[in-house]
């Protein structure tokens, strides 16, 4: 247990930045599974805004270093690789 004061407030710091970073974190989440959930149906349209959507989440969550910048970028470029293919096999079929 903290003793001194700075250490009490480092600790209420730790705490409160700790559920933002986890609120921010399961928003991410929470959108990547609606965007596996549009390309599974296969509605481009659906999923394209998805991308958008996470895309943006992310780079605000790599912009408070939430997440590293290489892991949102890492995320996004995953996430528009499978796009991609639905694309590829929309209009290929």
């Amino acid at each position: 247990m903290a003793h001194s004061l700075s250490a009490k407030k480092r600790v209420r710091q730790n705490t409160k930045r700790r559920t933002v970073n986890r609120a921010r974190k399961s928003q991410v989440k929470t959108l990547t599974k609606q965007f596996e959930a549009a390309v599974v149906e296969g509605n481009i349209d659906k999923a394209s805004e998805q991308l958008r959507t996470i895309s943006r989440k992310l780079d605000k969550t790599a912009a408070t270093s939430t997440m590293h910048k290489k892991t949102a970028a890492r995320k996004k470029s995953r996430l528009a690789r499978k796009i991609n293919t639905l694309k590829t096999k929309a209009t290929s079929a």
